[in-house]
């Protein structure tokens, strides 16, 4: 057993070994001057130089790599966040500090809970003795928390959300090396200015548009229309491969979602508005079409979204395909050329799940429709050697 020591916040603190070219000089926090914040110092220090503070915060929330079997064999969220730590190896080239927020099966996580995972990620970067904030979280809704965070994440420390396909108490659980690598990420340069990251089997991807796309392999998240950023290889080492330019949200950082109601309708063969009605009478405040194709309806849904913008309803379209933009590109009165010019809003390349939460948030934050339709156009600009180079999405 590792001996488990309490930080100064009373937190279980655990000592890791991580790569030497990921390790950092000390920063005393005490001789900051008193207008200058943690984030605003991270942005100000090169990669290279950058504060040497070797301090991980893990948020855990609960999920498959904190579940063991009931008494039943139903795997349920059990394990506290010192235990997730305590099978990890030891070292002590960087401290983890453990704040055990929930411990709920993903499934069971509303906006309520996505805006305290946001709350406490804001809280660990508050403290300049923080290197990297992860996450760890239930597979199911992991996307929607990550994009949360994400959006509200302007400090290039980095963030990284990870889990488990495997329950705790399952011999072959991938949670501990998932975890492992996200503490390597959380605390390396290269990972810093990428924003919210996901990291699964070693992969690191970008939380704006990254899915879970498959119930039990080890690789189960993919953003299927631009790819990995970056990978950790097998010492722990960071390798970042595509970088990313990515624009303010200009969403208040106080913002919660609580309270918003958004929901999200399914288009498919011979639909009715009838799903429509019903979100619209229990007072959603906006709705994320998961339509077809390109982002394609028919008459009678068409007639429904002209009816919800002009009740200062917004309707966002997006897809049930994977991957690909979601464009008009159909008409003859239920493409997605009829749906846009009745009012709704392109996604992009957001797939409902999190168009969902950007939705959410633009909402809570009184953004109007003017101000809602760039939100969903705007996109982060990948690069590989230089921001000269942009490289295009592999879907247009």
């Amino acid at each position: 057993m590792r001996k488990i020591v309490p930080d100064r916040f009373g937190h279980a603190a655990f000592p890791l070994a991580l790569p030497e070219r990921h390790r950092r000089r000390d920063l005393k926090s005490d001789l900051l001057p008193p207008d200058v914040t943690p984030a605003t110092l991270a942005q100000s220090i090169g990669a290279n130089d950058w504060a040497a503070v070797r301090t991980v915060v893990v948020i855990t929330t609960g999920g498959t790599i904190a579940s063991t079997s009931d008494e039943d064999g139903a795997k349920v969220a059990s394990v506290s966040g010192a235990t997730l730590m305590s099978g990890l190896p030891a070292g002590g080239s960087v401290s983890v500090r453990v704040v055990e927020a929930m411990n709920r099966n993903s499934y069971d996580i509303g906006f309520e809970q996505m805006d305290e995972i946001s709350r406490l990620v804001k809280e660990a970067l508050a403290d300049i003795d923080t290197c990297g904030v992860v996450v760890t979280h239930g597979t199911d809704t992991l996307e929607e928390s990550a994009m949360l965070v994400d959006l509200f994440h302007q400090d290039p420390r980095p963030v990284v959300f990870t889990g488990a396909q495997l329950s705790h108490d399952n011999q072959a659980t991938d949670g501990p090396r998932n975890l492992c690598d996200a503490i390597a990420a959380a605390a390396a340069a290269d990972a810093r200015g990428l924003g919210v990251l996901v990291c699964f089997a070693g992969v690191l991807h970008s939380a704006r548009g990254t899915r879970k796309v498959h119930n039990s392999a080890d690789s189960a998240f993919l953003d299927a229309d631009h790819g990995p950023l970056g990978t950790v290889i097998g010492d722990g080492c960071v390798r970042v491969h595509t970088r990313l330019r990515r624009a303010p949200t200009g969403l208040p950082p106080s913002v919660v979602i609580a309270g918003t109601r958004v929901d999200i309708v399914a288009t498919f063969p011979g639909a009715d508005a009838a799903a429509l009605e019903a979100v619209l009478a229990k007072g959603a405040r906006g709705v994320v079409l998961q339509a077809t194709g390109y982002g394609n309806a028919n008459a009678e849904i068409v007639a429904a979204v002209e009816r919800c913008t002009r009740a200062g309803v917004h309707v966002v379209l997006s897809s049930r395909v994977a991957a690909g933009v979601i464009k008009p590109v159909y008409g003859g009165g239920g493409g997605g050329v009829d749906l846009v010019a009745a009012g709704a809003i392109s996604s992009g390349h957001l797939r409902p799940s999190q168009a969902r939460i950007l939705l959410a948030a633009l909402i809570a934050s009184g953004r109007t429709r003017e101000e809602i339709v760039p939100a969903f156009a705007a996109e982060p600009d990948r690069y590989i050697e230089s921001p000269e180079a942009v490289t295009p999405s592999l879907s247009t």
